[in-house]
């Protein structure tokens, strides 16, 4: 009764499955695993305290990756330019950023987000920088861009205010050269409330990890499918040829 496996047709059929079945296994073991990854990932960017690690040179950590990123970075120079960066919120409450440009001994100045202060962006809000020469150590983020969460990008700001934290929308307003990198103090001063560290990009639960568990359930569902679909024609070809010897099929049309 089964020889029918070793028609041609049954052939093709079988060859399917057994390629078709192993691949998507494959396929949803990888998605599964980039899933996991991602929630490895930002276990460990919520588990990290970056005020008690210990701090390394800025240069030594740049340029910023997953690995660097939330890494407590020291450095030493002199304050210069200050800007406020408007419409951030923190603990659910809006307000704004105080950025100084900290230009360094190495002849680069980077964003030093000193402190989140309530309310509108107000200039006379926003304590004065230290005069003199500093040592700042902060928490290391990558620069922002338009498609950063939270930030201002339509433009249109007043002066002294900046809407996206990086060297591309800095270039403009100061006139020396800058890392692409920011830094952002993790102590209180000046009544300013520091901002957290974010955690770096693509190490989150967002859409793209919820995304890669939603391609895993599919390809699992695609293993059944497939094995259900062979077991169907199997068990109708099984029927056609068990009527077939009991007489029930009527003869073909000659």
């Amino acid at each position: 009764m089964h020889r029918f496996l070793l028609t041609p047709r049954w052939w093709g059929i079988n060859v399917f499955v057994a390629l078709a079945v192993p691949f998507c296994l494959y396929m949803g073991s990888w998605q599964l695993g980039r899933f996991e990854d991602r929630v490895d990932s930002h276990r460990e960017a919520n588990a990290q305290q970056p005020a008690d690690q210990v701090a390394a040179p800025l240069d030594s950590l740049l340029p910023v990756d997953k690995t660097t990123s939330g890494r407590m970075a020291a450095t030493a120079g002199e304050y210069g330019d200050q800007l406020l960066v408007p419409e951030r919120r923190l603990d659910g409450e809006s307000g704004f950023y105080v950025l100084t440009l900290l230009k360094t001994d190495s002849g680069k100045a980077v964003p030093v987000v000193r402190g989140w202060l309530p309310g509108v962006a107000d200039p006379a809000k926003a304590p004065a920088p230290p005069t003199g020469r500093v040592e700042v150590t902060g928490a290391l983020q990558s620069a922002e861009n338009s498609g950063t969460k939270g930030v201002h990008s339509q433009g249109g700001l007043p002066a002294g205010q900046l809407g996206v934290i990086g060297a591309a929308s800095l270039v403009n307003i100061v006139p020396y050269e800058l890392y692409d990198a920011w830094l952002t103090v993790q102590t209180p001063s000046d009544g300013m409330t520091p901002v957290p560290a974010q955690a770096p990009t693509d190490t989150g639960l967002d859409l793209k990890a919820f995304q890669n568990l939603g391609y895993t359930g599919e390809w699992f569902v695609f293993v059944a499918f497939v094995l259900f679909m062979w077991f169907r024609l199997y068990r109708r070809e099984v029927e056609t040829i068990r009527d077939a010897e009991a007489g029930l099929l009527e003869p073909a049309a000659q």
